[in-house]
């Protein structure tokens, strides 16, 4: 019983010795997925006004855009609801930042619900930025629409 459980033991010690030998050599040749489709479409789903998340979602959107692998192939949009209406009321200290968006073909939406919960109307965003009926029902149209959701 003994010399079987030092075998059995010696048998896993080298069996996890030859998989972690494989390790290295994979990472190096994986590269990620391929975009192998003719289009993407991905939509951002900004509810917050905390900064580090506006940023956060901001910062997400350019590195997708960056993306060699979908360079020309992407559609994105940002649909901003509830706290996220902050970053696209006139005045606030992303407008260059989500101008700069909107001139790389980003589609910027705000959520009408949410600019008539806050007492505000269309003129109190940027004019970059166009508004849907709703952020939930922009969600589940291009969610169904087989676009990605993405919530940073």
């Amino acid at each position: 019983m003994k010399y079987l459980a030092i075998l059995l033991l010696l048998t896993i010690s080298l069996s996890s010795c030859k998989i972690k030998s494989k390790l290295p050599e994979n990472r190096v040749n994986f590269t990620g997925a391929k975009a192998e489709l003719a289009g993407y479409n991905a939509i951002y789903q900004l509810d917050s006004n905390d900064p580090k998340i506006i940023n956060k979602a901001i910062r997400n959107i350019n590195n997708t855009l960056e993306d060699p692998r979908l360079k020309g192939k992407i559609t994105i949009e940002l649909v901003a609801f509830s706290g996220g209406t902050d970053a696209m009321l006139k005045g606030s200290s992303y407008e260059t930042q989500l101008k700069d968006l909107y001139n790389k073909g980003v589609i910027l939406a705000q959520c009408h619900n949410s600019l008539v919960e806050k007492g505000l109307n269309e003129n109190n965003i940027y004019d970059f930025v166009a508004v849907v009926p709703s952020g939930n029902g922009e969600l589940v149209i291009r969610g169904s629409q087989g676009w990605v959701i993405i919530k940073p």
